[in-house]
C-alpha cells in the first residue's frame, strides 16, 4: 500500500471532472505533506515515470494535476 493511495481512492471516488483541495486536505488524506509539496510546483508534476508516487497515485485513476497554486496552497486534479 502506498502513502498516497488514500487520495487516489477519493478521486475515484468522485466520479468529477474536477477535483479542487486544499494542500491541506490531501495532507489531512494521506497523513501529512513532505515540505517540498509547499515548495515546489513541480512536486506536483504529472510524471508516469520516475520516483515520484504521489503523481502514480492520481494518474492511475485518470487524474492530472491541472493548477497548482503555492501561494494559496490548492491544487485541482481533471480528468483525463
Amino acid at each position: 500500500m502506498s502513502k498516497y493511495d488514500p487520495l487516489r481512492w477519493h478521486l475515484e471516488r468522485s466520479a468529477r471532472d474536477s477535483v479542487s483541495m486544499s494542500f491541506d486536505e490531501v495532507a489531512e488524506l494521506v497523513g501529512g505533506l513532505p515540505n517540498s509539496a509547499y515548495r515546489y510546483e513541480a512536486w506536483w508534476a504529472n510524471e508516469e515515470v520516475g520516483t515520484h508516487v504521489q503523481a502514480k497515485a492520481w494518474m492511475s485513476v485518470g487524474y492530472h494535476t491541472e493548477r497548482v497554486n503555492l501561494s494559496s496552497r490548492t491544487v485541482t486534479f481533471r480528468q483525463h
